[in-house]
């Protein structure tokens, strides 16, 4: 049975990088929540006294002009690196006073220790003073660590050091001083970095990866322990200017404002969240665009298809048959070329062929080729247009073609448009709802929760049929080889459902995809909240019938449009288990 602990006035921590930045800020916040006891580990020096000229003096211009005055009294050269060391030193203790101060104000009670964490010797004599002192320790939180953010081929061995050591190897020498039985609480400040990486950061992801899978390791070892490794993103510091801040917001980066980040914090070490070992706090670190060559380059890239690699195939069964959505063949395809270039997203996907579908029987092949040819670039325009192919090998050698695609790849998506026929008026003519839709009659759609669900249909004509939808986000496990990033092909599919109701509605027939003239995306389908889909039926004969599908929000505002979009009409026999 595991013990939810709480954090008490006789709780312990050491907080290595606690005195100073985001670190103190939090810890400061922990105090006002949890007064308690602090050990800050810090490698600043406390000054024991300021010099005069320094006194009431806090605007840092004044303060390094009288620095500079300070040592050419002394017959010194005042250098920008002289003034600039005693600068830091001075407002280092300040801050570090203020840090203790803070905590001693909220109730709490601090101990300052001025150490190196990667010194394992003198981490341990000075963590053996501190402990006999404050009381046996029974938190960690390890915030302490370096950047020296550089191309990995700049890197140095010192570089990666200087990096690894403070993260990896302090946390190793704090954790050599301590009982782990006592531990109750252990926190590591890992990055978003570590988990999605970042160019210029290899040695600051690995770093931080490690600390991910130490709390992992440690929770294994010490159930009763409350264990998380918080993977922060960007904080609204210092270490973020005005010019970072627009860089982030081109690139969809979120800041973590100071007053909230440290009560997630606190937040983290309520006993209800014992359980959680890892957790992300901020956006991913999305690299800038990366730069067009003129060369026009092809690509093959293989792959894999099990059925237990991807679970959501079991609720997309065609008679009898797991069947992949040629929705996901789009994604697939669409991904692929992202990943070709980091920035950038896709588009558009035209001229989608369905030429021989992939099941999950004995047909399957032991590998599949995704084919990529650049057909165009264009530099000033951030633009990069894509020809894909799908194919697999029969055991004689033979080509298969399954899927083909043109892709267009921009760097800057265009605003998106509203949809102008917008009509959300219910009208009741069909009074079906949510679940009701799947797997309920012959002619019912066959798709299982991973595609579902059509909450219900707005309105009906001979021309139209608006739903309203509602994709409750799977697992990243279900989702397998074809997870939902920009391209959605789970929500894709789903925003298909309402012709097959119109068609079994006017017609009594059902359909599966053929072919797709355009797919356009302006902004990502929404899960775990309702969106909308306006299905115009553009023709439609014995065999086939042709729709435009618009996906939009209450207000109309497009997510994206598939336009020419062709179904093959099927008997609904065929498309239940053979017996």
């Amino acid at each position: 049975m595991t013990v939810q602990t709480k954090i008490r006035p006789s709780s312990v921590f050491i907080v290595s990088g606690g005195a100073k930045g985001i670190t103190a800020k939090c810890t400061v916040e922990l105090a006002q929540q949890y007064p308690c006891k602090f050990i800050l580990l810090g490698r600043s020096e406390i000054l024991t006294k300021e010099p005069d000229f320094a006194e009431d003096c806090f605007e840092e211009a004044t303060l390094k002009k009288r620095i500079m005055e300070s040592l050419i009294s002394q017959g010194e050269k005042p250098t920008p690196m002289k003034v600039q060391k005693i600068y830091n030193q001075i407002a280092s203790s300040r801050e570090i006073r203020q840090t203790l101060s803070a905590i001693q104000q909220a109730g709490g009670e601090a101990e300052y220790v001025s150490v190196d964490v990667t010194d394992a010797l003198a981490v341990h004599q000075k963590i053996a003073a501190a402990v006999e002192k404050m009381g046996e320790v029974t938190g960690i939180i390890h915030g302490a660590g370096n950047l020296a953010d550089k191309l990995i081929e700049k890197k140095t061995e010192q570089d990666f050091e200087k990096v690894y050591a403070a993260k990896v190897k302090g946390l190793e020498n704090i954790l050599s001083c301590i009982n782990p039985n006592n531990l109750e609480h252990f926190v590591l400040y890992s990055s978003v970095t570590g988990f999605y990486g970042n160019i210029g950061q290899s040695d600051y992801a690995l770093a931080n990866e490690i600390l991910n899978k130490s709390a992992h390791l440690f929770k294994s070892k010490y159930p009763n322990c409350h264990v998380v490794a918080i993977n922060w993103g960007a904080w609204d510091s210092g270490m973020v200017t005005p010019q970072l801040k627009k860089e982030f917001a081109k690139r969809g980066i979120d800041i973590i404002p100071i007053e909230a980040g440290t009560k997630m914090l606190v937040n983290e070490l309520h006993p209800a969240y014992h359980d959680t070992t890892q957790l992300v706090i901020g956006s991913p670190t999305i690299p800038p665009a990366v730069s067009i060559k003129p060369e026009l380059h092809s690509y093959r890239i293989r792959r894999q298809l099990t059925l237990a690699d991807n679970p959501f195939l079991l609720d997309h069964v065609i008679a009898g048959n797991p069947v992949l959505p040629a929705t996901c063949a789009v994604s697939w395809i669409s991904d692929t070329c992202e990943k070709l270039y980091p920035g950038y997203k896709a588009f558009s996907c035209t001229d989608f062929r369905v030429l021989k579908g992939i099941t999950f029987n004995e047909t399957l092949a032991k590998e599949y080729f995704l084919d990529l040819q650049e057909t165009s670039k264009n530099s000033e325009n951030y633009e990069v247009n894509f020809q894909g192919k799908i194919s697999s090998k029969t055991p004689d050698g033979k080509t298969i073609y399954h899927f083909s695609a043109n892709v267009k790849l921009l760097r800057d998506i265009p605003p998106a448009p509203t949809y102008e026929r917008l009509n959300l008026t219910t009208d009741n003519i069909i009074t079906t709802t949510g679940k009701d839709f799947y797997q309920t009659g012959n002619t019912a759609l066959f798709h299982g929760s991973s595609f579902q669900q059509i909450k219900r249909v707005i309105n009906i004509s001979s021309e139209k049929i608006t739903t309203e939808c509602f994709w409750e986000e799977i697992s990243r496990q279900k989702q397998g080889q074809f997870p939902a990033y920009w391209v959605n092909g789970f929500t894709t599919d789903l925003s298909t459902h309402g012709l097959w109701i119109w068609l079994c509605h006017f017609h009594q027939e059902i359909c599966l995809p053929g072919q797709l003239t355009t797919y356009e995306q302006f902004a990502k389908t929404p899960s775990n909240t309702s969106f909308y889909v306006s299905c115009e039926v553009k023709n439609k004969t014995t065999t086939g019938v042709t729709a435009d599908f618009f996906i939009h929000d209450e207000n109309g505002k497009l997510y994206s449009r598939l336009l020419d979009a062709k179904g093959i009409i099927f008997p609904a026999k065929l498309m239940q288990p053979k017996s």
